[in-house]
């Protein structure tokens, strides 16, 4: 691993729109529990965000904040290995987010896909504002505050982190010009060592050829873990990987990781804005209920008709909470009849209602210690500040708002 734990950063973020559901924890939360151990991570509930869609109405965010962090919590997110902190409680992002709005083309932020899909999908809500606009913006802010090397995302997704890369480059491209730079990035090159620079220079050549990731990675690491050279050279470096400027603002990569299907009770994705979620720390007997009447396999009218699982948005959790064995003998007897639909959901059942009891049972040991949840919270502040301030600092310097 680099000495420099940057280049193995991740960073990424929920709103807090109310407790968690199934949806959240399988698409995303569940991963982060398992990348907190093999990465330097930080994670924050985007109060901020919330606010881009939700500005009108606020009564309930701090109670939304707080059931976020309690589920974070009781999924497995651990204060003593992760970062975790509240936007809002590090104003670097909201400067940050200024900054760069100066450089950053309105037309970008209009190009975003998810603009005006939002923008057709809350035709109820007034989205007519420089916030919603400018949440993509916002979201780079966040990547780039803490300088991630990655931003975990599902397939997707991977085109939301391209304008953070866009931010970035321009950025550098503005800021961090130098006179000579190219000649002075190869005499940094030489600072490295003839071993150094030679697989530098292999490992540049093979991005830049072929677009590899993984020699990105690699030629950072390498320039990070060395102490040979100066900050100035190791921006330099940094930048002439990637471009002819010095790497300011270093650009994210995607972390592709796995993200199931996760189908509501009405057969469709599971959100809160549809009203078919089965949360977290829910009641274990609503829960059942939920299930045992959840859309099934339209095809199987009666208990005798034959159907498809893959038609069928149970068999979506099937694949999620069922080994091997119990998914072939619930394929098999739908495709043959041989199991009416509620003999399918049972083996379901019993596991999604352990697994929420077991979350409910983890939570109330957080319920009952407030003050042990605002004190991982002031830490994981206070850590995140002063990455954050770092990074302010060479921005601030660049962009000449520093009187020294």
């Amino acid at each position: 691993m680099s000495a420099n734990p940057q280049t193995r950063r991740v960073l990424s973020g929920m709103r807090p729109t109310g407790p968690l559901h199934l949806g959240n924890f399988h698409g995303a939360l569940r991963n982060w529990v398992e990348l907190q151990y093999q990465y330097d991570c930080y994670f924050f509930v985007a109060d901020w965000h919330a606010l881009t869609t939700g500005y009108e109405d606020t009564n309930r965010l701090q109670e939304y904040i707080h059931a976020v962090l309690i589920d974070w919590l009781a999924a497995g997110l651990n204060p003593g290995v992760a970062t975790l902190f509240v936007q809002s409680q590090v104003p670097e992002h909201a400067e940050l987010h200024l900054l760069l709005s100066m450089v950053t083309p309105l037309a970008w932020l209009e190009r975003v896909p998810s603009y005006k899909d939002q923008q057709a999908q809350l035709k109820e809500k007034d989205l007519g504002t420089y916030g919603f606009l400018g949440y993509p913006l916002l979201q780079s802010a966040d990547i780039l505050l803490y300088r991630a090397a990655f931003v975990p995302v599902g397939e997707d997704q991977v085109a939301h982190i391209e304008i953070t890369r866009e931010i970035a480059r321009r950025f550098n491209h503005v800021y961090g010009r130098e006179p000579d730079f190219e000649a002075r990035a190869q005499k940094a090159v030489k600072s490295l060592g003839s071993r150094n620079a030679t697989r530098y220079q292999e490992l540049r050549r093979n991005y830049q050829e072929t677009g590899s990731a993984d020699a990105l990675e690699q030629a950072r690491e390498l320039v990070q873990g060395n102490n040979r050279i100066t900050v100035a050279d190791r921006e330099r470096l940094l930048g002439f990987l990637e471009g002819g400027a010095v790497s300011i603002l270093p650009e994210p990569q995607a972390l592709l990781t796995a993200t199931p299907k996760v189908p509501g009770v009405d057969g469709r994705k599971m959100s809160k804005s549809y009203g078919n979620t089965i949360g977290l720390r829910e009641d274990p007997d609503v829960v059942a209920q939920k299930l045992k009447t959840m859309q099934t396999d339209p095809a199987r009218a009666r208990r005798t008709d034959p159907g498809d699982p893959d038609k069928c948005p149970v068999w979506d959790l099937h694949r999620i909470y069922s080994d091997d064995a119990t998914r072939k003998w619930a394929s098999e007897g739908c495709r043959s009849a041989a199991i009416g639909c509620l003999d399918c959901k049972k083996p379901l059942i019993e596991k999604v209602v352990e697994e929420v009891r077991g979350m409910r049972k983890r939570a109330q040991e957080f319920e009952d210690q407030p003050e042990l949840v605002r004190s991982i919270v002031t830490e994981g502040a206070d850590k995140a500040r002063e990455a954050a301030r770092q990074t302010l600092d060479e921005v601030r310097r660049v962009m000449h708002l520093r009187g020294d």
